[in-house]
């Protein structure tokens, strides 16, 4: 007896790849990010653009560090506020600002404010 199973079609189109917000076992999806020093009190990591990461919906997070060329380092956090706690807040100096996908930002003063840049209607649209 034999029997033929139909499959579907993968799709290979851009947009049916891209990530995109789960369903209820994650529903916030993967929100990535930049940290951009404006200094670096430590000397060792430079100043700019000098971590890429991504958030999970589980909280845990995953950083990409730039430096050294040409391949950094990854790092594995359970949560975000660990993150912010080690390599931002324990260098208010550097000037830290962390910019999202969505063009969200949160900026870490040297004084040791922190202020957030949500983004407006404008720039939503843009």
């Amino acid at each position: 007896m034999s029997e033929t199973i139909a499959q579907e079609a993968i799709s290979t189109e851009v947009e049916d790849l891209k990530p995109k917000k789960l369903t209820n076992k994650a529903p916030q999806g993967i929100t990535t990010f930049t940290v951009c020093r404006q200094n670096d009190e430590t000397g060792i990591s430079g100043d700019g653009v000098v971590i890429e990461g991504c958030l999970f919906a589980t909280g845990h997070t995953i950083i990409h560090w730039l430096t050294p060329s040409p391949r950094g380092s990854i790092a594995f956090f359970d949560n975000f506020d660990d993150f912010i706690k080690i390599h931002v807040s324990s260098h208010p100096t550097n000037g830290t600002i962390i910019t999202y996908d969505d063009g969200r930002q949160t900026i870490y003063t040297a004084t040791g404010e922190v202020k957030k840049n949500e983004k407006t209607e404008e720039s939503r649209s843009a």
